[in-house]
């Protein structure tokens, strides 16, 4: 076994100045990362199959090679590495071990970290790139989880007053002209980075409006979720932060039960690094549900994101369109600006990628729902703050380039832009007057990133469901939108 060590590309992480280094990492603290490997091409956007794959013709066709997972395993064992999990339908292997075996078999040295959102974690900072096995050069694609920064950003924000009424799951129903059904024998997937699903409150939704309790299924990925009890046990900033994790949860899956109570609905619960949404997306396309509900993101040139894991969520995102899976994405909640405050347009990642359904937000204005216009969502300033307010996000990618069936002419407002994948391809409510929703026993308006999971919920409808395999986004992809309204959702956060 070759001792040289050479650069895998992809993995510079250049320092923040909110971020500080605080001390070394424990050499004997125990690490758990998963290695992603090299795997055949699959087709881009415009040349996805007319059917989707079963996951084990997927694998079989798209997996990486036991050779290359064997060798992996072998020359990484050398560092005193051990495989937990070998999946060569999701090109990836999960390993243990301790820093100091990860600081040799990579060649970083891990610290512990802080930044203000946060709080502490361990991760890696600099100019260099992470250093893998020269015998493993080619083979290797992405190493995450020795960095536990989140790379998916939430502010708590209080609801804005509105003189309609909360909307209940019928009402939504009415208002996008749902066709009829209830989802009944369909598997619809949740994708959540913190908190507790709280059965009893589902329950109660239920009674509420006369629905059937659908069988939830909640999946610990590498996050186990908590109980509110737990949850109320813990400091109390620590509670808050979990507590707002979980409306977000809760929300989802109310939603989703109110408009598809005949479903099956799993909940996966993953850390909100980057191993949390590799390991996440790799659970779904073994599962394959006809759709994944995806609420959260982070804008593209963030630089918590490395390059080498937007690639590596892409290819996940890839495999779950070759598979027939529609994910829908929440395209963000702070306008253009995506909190990045830098003055320029953003889009948020994963919504920017062309293998899902971005979903924008909208509001509903005037005194009555059934006399109601639907609107662009922007409220005052512009992003979520604790006082309040919010917008849609939305604009021109910077990363992925635009598929032929996105036929628009909108150019990106930053200097030097390309003609980028353009988001959001549909949107649904998401500020006022909300929905009506049950957390911790009360009944309480919520909004947010719920636009997702009504879109998803009419994807799931039979007469609105494409055939067997394929992804709703062509069933559900509108006219394309004027050019003006476009540039008018890609302004930076705070103009109207």
């Amino acid at each position: 076994m070759s001792q040289r060590h050479v650069s895998l590309r992809g993995t510079r992480r250049p320092h923040k100045p909110t971020t500080t280094r605080r001390r070394e990492a424990n050499p004997d603290a125990p690490v758990h990362v998963t290695v992603t490997l090299r795997s055949p091409a699959l087709p881009d956007a415009d040349h996805l199959p007319s059917q989707g794959m079963s996951y084990k013709d997927f694998a079989a066709k798209f997996g990486a090679s036991k050779a290359d997972a064997d060798k992996v395993e072998q020359v990484l064992g050398g560092y005193g590495l051990k495989a937990e999990e070998v999946s060569l339908g999701t090109s990836s292997i999960k390993f243990k071990g301790t820093v100091k075996e990860m600081e040799a078999a990579f060649g970083e040295k891990l610290g512990i970290y802080h930044n203000p959102v946060q709080g502490e974690f361990r991760g890696r900072e600099g100019t260099n790139e992470l250093q893998i096995p020269a015998d493993l050069d080619g083979i290797i694609t992405g190493v995450f989880g020795l960095d536990q920064r989140r790379v998916a950003k939430r502010h708590a924000t209080a609801p804005a007053a509105t003189s309609l009424t909360p909307l209940a799951p019928a009402d939504l129903e009415n208002h996008y002209n749902f066709p009829p059904g209830n989802a009944t024998g369909q598997t619809i997937a949740i994708a959540e980075f913190g908190g507790g699903f709280f059965a009893d409150d589902l329950t109660a939704f239920c009674s509420k409006y006369g629905l059937s309790v659908p069988n939830v299924q909640v999946v610990p990925v590498n996050l186990q979720p908590l109980t509110l009890q737990q949850i109320q046990a813990l400091p109390q900033p620590q509670q808050d932060m979990e507590l707002d994790y979980s409306v977000e949860v809760n929300m989802d899956v109310q939603i989703v039960a109110g408009l598809c109570p005949g479903a099956n609905i799993v909940v996966y619960f993953a850390t909100f690094d980057q191993q949390g949404w590799v390991a996440m997306l790799n659970q779904a396309i073994q599962l394959k549900p006809v759709t994944l509900s995806v609420s959260y993101g982070l804008a593209e040139e963030d630089q918590d994101w490395e390059p080498a894991a937007l690639t590596e969520i892409n290819k996940r995102l890839n495999a779950a369109a070759v598979m027939g899976i529609t994910v829908c994405v929440s395209s963000g909640d702070d306008g253009s600006d995506c909190d990045e405050r830098d003055g320029k347009a953003h889009v948020e990642f994963p919504s920017s990628s062309p293998f899902v359904l971005s979903v924008g937000g909208t509001m509903l204005t005037g005194s009555s729902l059934s006399g109601a216009d639907e609107v662009v969502w922007w409220e005052s300033p512009g992003e979520r703050t604790n006082q309040g307010g919010g917008a849609t996000g939305g604009g021109v990618s910077t990363k992925f380039p635009r598929s032929s069936w996105q036929n628009v002419n909108i150019p990106s407002v930053n200097s030097g832009g390309f003609d980028g994948r353009v988001l959001p391809d549909v949107t649904a409510l998401a500020g006022p007057p909300f929905y009506d929703l049950i957390l911790q026993g009360e009944g309480c308006a919520q909004r947010r990133h719920q636009r997702v999971d009504a879109t998803l919920g009419l994807a799931d409808r039979p007469d609105q469901r494409p055939a067997p395999g394929r992804q709703a986004r062509p069933v559900l992809h509108p006219a394309p939108l004027s050019a003006r309204t476009e540039r008018d959702r890609a302004r930076p956060v705070g103009l109207q």
